[in-house]
C-alpha cells in the first residue's frame, strides 16, 4: 500500500475505530501522531505501538488548532495524511435538545474538522501533495432518532469535503470521506441483545462491521492506489445504506 514512512495525523485515536486506524498504519510502518482527550488511553497506545507519537488535544479549543497543526508538522517533519476521526455524541429528541448541546456537537464534529483541514492544507500546499480522509457516519445520510445534532454534523462533513476536494484537486490534494455503519466497539457491546438483534436484522450482511473494516478503507484512500479518487464518500456498512 506504499504507506511506509508516510506522515499520518490521526484524531480520535483512543476510540475503537481510532485504535484500529493506528494499528493499520503502524503495520505499514507509517510515521504516526495520534491524538485524543484521554491521557491514559493515549499512553496505552504509546506502549503498544512503540514508534508512534501521541498528544492530548481537545478539538473544541478552536483557537489552538493552528498552533497544534504547526507543532505536528514540526514533530512529524510534515503531514502527508490527515484522518479526522474524532467526534462526540450528545443525544436527545430535537424538542428536548438544548442549543448548547447542539453547538457542542457541531463545534467538535464539524467546525473542528473544518479548522483541522484548513491548517493542514496550508502545510500540504507547500509539499504539493496530501490526502485527507474525514470520517462521517451512516446517520449523516439516513438521519437517526435522537441524533439530529450528530446527523447534521456528519452530513455537513460530507458536503464540506466535496467543496474542499473541488478547491484543491489541482493542487494534488485529495479529500474523501469514509462513512461507517454500525461497527462493533465497546459502545455496541453495551447495548441489549434484543436491540442488537433488531439492528443486525436491518443489515443485509447480517453482521456488525469491525474497526478493521473501516481502517482498511481509510488506508486505501490514504495510499497512492487512490490517487484518482476525490470528493467521494465510501460507505462501510454491510449494505445497510446503499447510496
Amino acid at each position: 500500500m506504499n504507506l511506509k514512512n508516510k506522515k499520518i495525523l490521526i484524531t480520535g485515536a483512543t476510540g475503537g475505530i481510532g485504535n484500529c486506524l493506528v494499528r493499520k498504519f503502524s503495520s505499514y510502518n507509517s510515521k504516526i501522531l495520534a491524538t485524543g482527550t484521554n491521557e491514559i488511553k493515549l499512553e496505552k497506545l504509546k506502549n503498544e505501538f512503540k514508534d508512534i507519537q501521541v498528544e492530548k488535544f481537545k478539538l473544541n479549543e478552536h483557537s489552538k488548532i493552528e498552533d497544534f497543526i504547526n507543532n505536528v508538522d514540526t514533530k512529524l517533519g510534515g503531514i502527508d495524511v490527515l484522518v479526522n476521526n474524532a467526534g462526540i455524541t450528545i443525544d436527545n429528541l430535537s424538542i428536548r435538545l438544548s442549543e448548547d448541546n447542539w453547538k457542542k456537537v457541531l463545534d467538535v464534529n464539524l467546525t473542528s474538522t473544518f479548522l483541522m483541514c484548513k491548517y493542514t492544507i496550508k502545510k500540504m500546499l507547500k509539499n504539493k501533495s496530501g490526502k485527507i480522509i474525514n470520517i462521517t457516519s451512516i446517520v449523516g445520510h439516513t438521519g437517526n432518532l435522537g441524533q439530529s445534532n450528530y446527523s447534521a454534523s456528519k452530513a455537513g462533513i460530507v458536503a464540506f469535503s466535496k467543496s474542499l476536494a473541488i478547491e484543491y484537486a489541482r493542487k494534488n490534494i485529495n479529500i474523501n470521506c469514509v462513512s461507517p455503519g454500525f461497527i462493533k466497539t465497546e459502545m455496541t457491546d453495551k447495548i441489549s441483545e434484543e436491540f442488537k438483534k433488531n439492528l443486525i436484522n436491518k443489515i443485509p450482511s447480517g453482521q456488525l462491521g469491525t474497526g478493521e473494516d473501516v481502517s482498511n478503507c481509510v488506508a486505501f484512500l490514504a495510499s497512492d492506489m487512490a490517487n484518482y479518487i476525490n470528493g467521494e464518500t465510501v460507505h462501510v456498512n454491510g449494505g445497510m445504506y446503499m447510496a
